[in-house]
């Protein structure tokens, strides 16, 4: 039977670590954690995720509506986003939003996190993309991740943060934790005139441990086993532009260039045999 206590603690602790990690600042963020089909346990609003105690965690139901809580506490709006991801995706145990500044940063000036750079993010990762800007506390935003829920385990929320999910708590910040490495090695090696990026073999190499690992989640290494293509998403091409629109992100003067995105759509597609 679920320690619904011992796992409140554990949404406090991680509410620390995110804090502690500047990953939020005052009020930012929320977690929330899969107890059944029915029953979800999450972070309340207007709380430092930093300084909260096992009182402070709010039961919602499916649809987010409160069925649990003390005092005054009440569950943040953004709640919607967390029960969209776990209506999606039922292997999904538990939903981390932050807002991780070198993260936020990629996804203010809209450039995804798609360039295969690091074995341990090409491997346990895969892409993050960027879900279209959405307001705050409305259906904006889960309508905008939704599409890309059953190919990745990450987002980047334009302008706004983001949004990591796995089979249980420990493992979704560590989503957030991988992200935001990522996307500070990233920005350093742009700095530095440019990261090198794995060639396709490379690629392939990496994706064939990802499949003898068994990992849980979505991946893009699963996903290009599809012959039809139907379904790719594989680093760069599924995570920018596409004929559908699935995927595009806004255009910015910062965003990647239309000649790197050439470029990786060509490698994608040359590892698809296309």
């Amino acid at each position: 039977m679920v320690n619904e206590y011992e796992i409140k603690k554990q949404i406090c602790e991680i509410g620390k670590r995110i804090y502690n990690r500047n990953m939020v600042a005052a009020n930012d963020g929320n977690i929330s954690v899969k107890l059944n089909d029915n029953e979800f346990l999450c972070t309340p609003t207007g709380v430092s995720k930093g300084f909260m105690t096992p009182e402070y965690i709010c039961k919602v139901d499916a649809q987010g509506n409160l069925l649990q809580a003390s005092g005054n506490f009440k569950p943040s709006s953004e709640i919607k986003m967390h029960m969209r991801v776990y209506a999606k995706r039922p292997d999904v145990g538990a939903v981390v939003h932050a807002h991780p500044t070198f993260a936020t940063a990629f996804a203010i000036a809209g450039i995804p996190l798609t360039q295969p750079i690091m074995p341990e993010a090409v491997i346990a990762l895969g892409c993050v993309p960027i879900a279209e800007y959405g307001t705050p506390s409305t259906m904006e935003i889960p309508d905008n991740v939704e599409k890309f829920l059953p190919y990745y385990d990450a987002v980047l929320l334009e302008s706004h943060g983001a949004l990591t999910w796995s089979v249980d708590l420990l493992s979704a910040y560590h989503k957030m934790e991988s992200v935001e490495f990522y996307a500070e090695l990233l920005y350093k090696a742009k700095m530095l005139g440019g990261p090198k990026e794995f060639d396709r073999a490379t690629i392939e190499k990496l994706y064939e441990i990802r499949r003898k690992m068994g990992l849980p989640g979505k991946h893009p290494a699963d996903l290009c086993q599809n012959k039809d293509g139907s379904n790719c998403h594989n680093c760069g091409g599924g995570c920018h532009t596409a004929p559908n629109g699935v995927g595009s992100v806004s255009s910015t003067p910062s965003a990647a260039s239309p000649e790197l995105v050439a470029e990786i759509t060509k490698r994608v597609l040359e590892q698809l045999g296309k």
